[in-house]
């Protein structure tokens, strides 16, 4: 179960959240294997100055930046997660968004500091 925190400047929520959202799935269930119904996404549309962040870092010219913080089980490969930004990435790109201003970020722990209405093994 991912959960997926997305950060953007306001603008951007208001013209594409929806389509972001369904390419954000698409791209799990393409590259991770996510069940198409495994959804949790929280957007934090932000204003002017909220999203604070070098132009340059990395020879990265950045102009905007969504942020895409991906909380998630530890048992995805390193290579299946590359797989997932590159899906991401690519879905992103197809909406308008340059490649340059994404920035993805995952932290991973275990099947016991999660509840979903459950326990698991329930």
């Amino acid at each position: 179960m991912p959960l997926a925190q997305i950060d953007l400047p306001r603008a951007l929520f208001e013209e594409k959240a929806t389509a972001i959202g369904l390419e954000l799935q698409a791209a799990f269930v393409e590259a991770a294997g996510v069940p198409p119904a495994d959804k949790f996404q929280i957007f934090r549309p932000r204003e002017a100055g909220e999203l604070v962040f070098d132009p340059s870092y990395g020879g990265v010219d950045r102009q905007n930046l969504i942020v895409v913080q991906i909380l998630m089980v530890h048992h995805h490969p390193v290579d299946q997660k590359r797989a997932l930004y590159r899906a991401i990435v690519e879905r992103f790109v197809k909406l308008g968004i340059r490649k340059e201003d994404i920035l993805i970020a995952v932290t991973e722990n275990g099947f016991e500091d999660w509840y979903g209405g459950k326990l698991y093994g329930e």
